[in-house]
């Protein structure tokens, strides 16, 4: 049903979750060595972490969608007895992407925390990321806009109020289309 994931190439004996990610060129080919020692690893720059980890989330999400396809596939029971060799197997798909699901949010949250690690002098105090609660922000020196600016600024932003309330209705008669849909496809089973 889902295809195994594509292994690096010198690494085929090892299950995606226990390769060693290597920067692009650093790949053994077969039957040599991996050109970077151990310690080499070890200073890998914060950049190559966070591409490690963006793949690390792509394989996540391709595991998720996986288990996805899995139970919707799967029948629930309705009085009709399937295989239990059918239902053994797909229990065990279901357990080992679980079980590699777990390894992979383990590998992200240790990437994480080393990023976190690595770049802990270059990142900003929290204070500085909330928004400002019950102060007002204090804007630069505006200079006095003509009467005509404001009336177009007024204008365009009746204009804006429109065009939300319209989007509004029309999200609310899609919404009452799309439920109405549903009703009809649960009434015609």
């Amino acid at each position: 049903m889902a295809a195994p994931l594509p292994q690096k190439p010198g690494l085929a004996g090892m299950p995606p979750q226990q390769q060693p990610h290597l920067p692009p060129g650093a790949a053994a080919a077969p039957g040599q060595q991996p050109m970077a020692p151990q310690g080499a690893l070890r200073e890998i720059s914060p950049v190559f972490l966070c591409r490690i980890g963006q793949e690390t989330v792509q394989d996540i999400v391709t595991r998720t969608m996986e288990i996805f396809q899995i139970t919707r596939a799967t029948q629930l029971p309705n009085g009709v007895t399937q295989s239990q060799a059918m239902y053994q197997d797909r229990f065990g798909k279901l357990q080992e992407h679980l079980r590699q699901l777990a390894l992979l949010f383990r590998k992200l949250r240790l990437l994480y925390e080393r990023c976190v690690e690595m770049t802990s002098d270059l990142q900003e105090g929290p204070t500085e990321l909330l928004p400002y609660v019950g102060e007002e922000v204090v804007s630069g020196k505006v200079e006095p806009c003509s009467p005509a600016v404001y009336q177009e600024r007024n204008e365009v932003l009746e204009k804006v109020r429109q065009k939300n309330q319209e989007m509004k209705v029309l999200m609310d008669q899609m919404r009452n289309l799309l439920w109405d849909v549903n009703a009809m496809l649960t009434f015609r089973k």
